[in-house]
C-alpha cells in the first residue's frame, strides 16, 4: 500500500544513451533520496533495445520503462539531419505519449511529467491533463539563453547567422559569434532549421525548467534566467548530474593507467557519437606523438562525410578504426600512448589520477564528467551545440583551451595540436585552467550536497510535486 501511495514521475527521454543517461540519473535522485516512484518512456526508433532492456536492469527497482511505438519516417528525405528526424519523431510521437500518461495517471500517483530538449511538443498535452510539467534541460544555461532567444533573432534576422556582423550578446553570457551557433542552423534552407526554431518556441509551454548545470560554473548566465520573465518558466539549476562509472576498472585502459605518473596522460576521445576525417585522424597522430605526452586515445572510424557519424550508427563502416593512423605510429608511440578501439570506460579513465587532461567534443555530460573530477580539456567541438559548448569552456568558465583552424575544411595541423597539448600539460595555460577546474570541482560537490544550491532547487521541486498530491 505504501507503493501504492508513493508520488510517481513519468520522464521521456530521447532516442540515445547519451540522451538517456542523464535522465536516468535525475530519475534515480528523485527515487533514492526523495521516495518516488517512477516511468521512463523511451522511443523504439533509434534505439537498441538490447541496450535499453540490458540498461534497465541496473537501476532501482522503482524506475519501470514503457516504449512508444514506431512511427514511420520514410517520407524523410535520406540528407535529412538527425536532428530534424528526432524533432519529427517527437511530434509524430506525441499521441502516445499523452496515451501512457492517461493510462499512468490512473494506475499511479502521477505528479509530474518531465522531458528533455526534444519532448518539448509533448508539453501542452501534458498540461492538457492536468500533469504539472517540467524540462530536464541536459546541456547548460548558455545553450538555453540561446533557445529563449532564437526565435526573436529567428524573426529579426534574414542573413544565414554565420554572416551576422556582430556577435550575439546574451545576458550574463560570453559574445557568440554566428559560425559557432547551433550546427543544425547553418543554413536557414536546412530541413533542421525550422524544427530547431519550432522547438525553441515550445520550451515556453512548460512548468519549470530544471538544468544540469551550477552556478558556480555559468554564474552570470544563471543569475540573468533566475530572473522572472513574462511567459518564461522559471528556471533553476540541478546539476551536475553524471553517470556512475561502468565497472571498468579492471580494463586494459586502468591497467594501463596505473602504470602512469600522476597527471601526465591525455585522454582523447570524441564520445560515443564523434567522428573525424580520416585526414584530421592523421593529424591528431602526429600531433601527439610531436607533442611528446602520454595520451589514452579512443580512436572511433573515421568519416570524411559528417561529424556525428557514430551517432544512432548512421555510419558505421566496415573498416578497422586504426586504418587511418599514419604507418609506425603504433610501434613509435607504444611507450608513452595508449590507442583503443571504439570505446573506453570514460567515468573510470577520468576518475584515475594520472589522468591529467582531455581532450574532449565538448559534449555536455563529457564536460560534466570532466568538471566533476577536476580535468581539464583541450576543447575540439565536432556537432549539435559543442561549438556554443567551447566558447563557454574557454571564455566563460575558463577550463579548456582550444586549437586553431586552417582552411575550408577546418582542419587542425599536426604543429597545432602538438603546441596546444604541450600548453594543456605542461604550461602555463594549462595550469591556469587546472586550477580553475579544479575551484569548479569543489563546487559541484559542495553544491548537490544538502545545503548546496542545487540540491535546495531540486528539494523545492520535489516538496511541490509532493504538495499537489495532498492538495
Amino acid at each position: 500500500m505504501a507503493e501504492a501511495r508513493a508520488p510517481h514521475v513519468t520522464l521521456l527521454s530521447s532516442p540515445g544513451m547519451g540522451h538517456l543517461f542523464p535522465i536516468a540519473e535525475f530519475t534515480k535522485r528523485l527515487v533514492l533520496d526523495h521516495g518516488f516512484t517512477a516511468t521512463i518512456i523511451t522511443y523504439t526508433d533509434f534505439n537498441s533495445t538490447t541496450q535499453l532492456h540490458s540498461y534497465f536492469t541496473t537501476l532501482p527497482p522503482s524506475i519501470s520503462s514503457l516504449s512508444l511505438p514506431s512511427v514511420p519516417l520514410d517520407d524523410l528525405p535520406p540528407d535529412t539531419r538527425m536532428e530534424a528526424r528526432l524533432c519529427v519523431l517527437a511530434a509524430r510521437s506525441a499521441p502516445s505519449v499523452r496515451a501512457l500518461l492517461l493510462s499512468l495517471r490512473s494506475s499511479a500517483n502521477l505528479v509530474a511529467y518531465v522531458t528533455d530538449i526534444f519532448g518539448a511538443d509533448t508539453f501542452r498535452d501534458a498540461r492538457g491533463l492536468g500533469v504539472p510539467t517540467y524540462m530536464f534541460f541536459t546541456s547548460n544555461y548558455f545553450m538555453l539563453s540561446f533557445m529563449f532567444h532564437l526565435p526573436t533573432l529567428d524573426a529579426t534576422t534574414s542573413c544565414e547567422f554565420r554572416d551576422l556582423p556582430e556577435p550575439l550578446e546574451l545576458p550574463g553570457c560570453v559574445p557568440l559569434r554566428g559560425v559557432d551557433f547551433l550546427d543544425p542552423l547553418e543554413h536557414r534552407a536546412d530541413a533542421a532549421y525550422p524544427w530547431v526554431v519550432h522547438m525553441a518556441r515550445r520550451f515556453r509551454d512548460c512548468d519549470g525548467i530544471l538544468v544540469n548545470s551550477f552556478l558556480a560554473m555559468e554564474p552570470d548566465a544563471a543569475r540573468a534566467l533566475s530572473e522572472a520573465e513574462a511567459g518564461r518558466p522559471p528556471v533553476l539549476p540541478v546539476g551536475p548530474i553524471v553517470r556512475p562509472g561502468s565497472g571498468g576498472s579492471g580494463s586494459e585502459c586502468v591497467a594501463w593507467l596505473d602504470g602512469q605518473p600522476r597527471g601526465s596522460v591525455l585522454f582523447v576521445s570524441f564520445g560515443s557519437g564523434g567522428s573525424i576525417t580520416c585526414e584530421q585522424t592523421k593529424e591528431l597522430a602526429l600531433g601527439l606523438e610531436a607533442s611528446g605526452q602520454r595520451f589514452l586515445w579512443v580512436v572511433r572510424t573515421p568519416s570524411d562525410s559528417v561529424a556525428n557519424a557514430a551517432y544512432f550508427g548512421i555510419e558505421t563502416g566496415a573498416a578497422d578504426p586504426l586504418d587511418c593512423l599514419p604507418e609506425g605510429f603504433l610501434s613509435r608511440t607504444r611507450s608513452s600512448g595508449l590507442v583503443v578501439p571504439n570505446w573506453a570506460p570514460q567515468m573510470e579513465v577520468l576518475a584515475h589520477g594520472a589522468v591529467g587532461g582531455f581532450l574532449s567534443h565538448c559534449g555536455w555530460n563529457s564536460t560534466l564528467e570532466s568538471v566533476v573530477h577536476g580535468v581539464p580539456m583541450i576543447a575540439w567541438p565536432l556537432y549539435a551545440e559543442q561549438r556554443m559548448n567551447a566558447v563557454m569552456l574557454v571564455e566563460g568558465a575558463k577550463v579548456a583551451l582550444r586549437p586553431s583552424t586552417a582552411g575550408e575544411k577546418g582542419l587542425v595541423g599536426r604543429d597545432e595540436i602538438c603546441k596546444v597539448v604541450k600548453e594543456l600539460m605542461e604550461g602555463e595555460g594549462g595550469k591556469v585552467v587546472r586550477d580553475r577546474v579544479l575551484e569548479l570541482k569543489k563546487a559541484a560537490i559542495e553544491t548537490i550536497c544538502e545545503g548546496g544550491t542545487s540540491y535546495s532547487a531540486l528539494a523545492q521541486v520535489v516538496k511541490k510535486w509532493k504538495y499537489n498530491i495532498e492538495a
